[in-house]
Formats: structure tokens, sequence, C-alpha cells
């Protein structure tokens, strides 16, 4: 395997890794929410959104790449 299909396994494995745990932030920010910790809650979702604009980093030098 070489350096840049090791790269794509690596971009591929943290896109799946960060989607994953968007949606076990999702599911944290609804407990927050119903427990009444808005505040904490609105800094879960802050952190949500920088995670989701690094993935995007991610999904862009996956296709910076170019085709396999």
């Amino acid at each position: 395997m070489d350096s840049i299909e090791k790269a794509r396994v690596r971009l591929d494995h943290w896109i799946s890794h960060n989607d994953h745990h968007h949606e076990d932030y999702e599911k944290f920010v609804k407990e927050l929410e119903e427990a009444g910790k808005k505040e904490s809650a609105r800094h879960m979702r802050e952190m949500m959104d920088l995670t989701s604009r690094s993935t995007e980093c991610l999904r862009k030098a996956l296709k910076a790449l170019g085709p396999k």
C-alpha cells in the first residue's frame, strides 16, 4: 500500500470517527437540555460546529488526493 492509499484510509477513518461522535454529541446535548443545562448544551453545540468544520476539511483533503 503506497502512502497515498494509506492517506485515504486514515482520512476515511477520521471522517467516520468524527461522524460517529457527532451522533453521540447530539444525544448528549439533548440530555443536557432536558436537564436544564442550557449553557453547557450551547457550548457543546459550539464544539459540534467546530468539529463539523474540521470534518469538512478532512473531506476536502480526501477529495484533493484525487481518484483511486
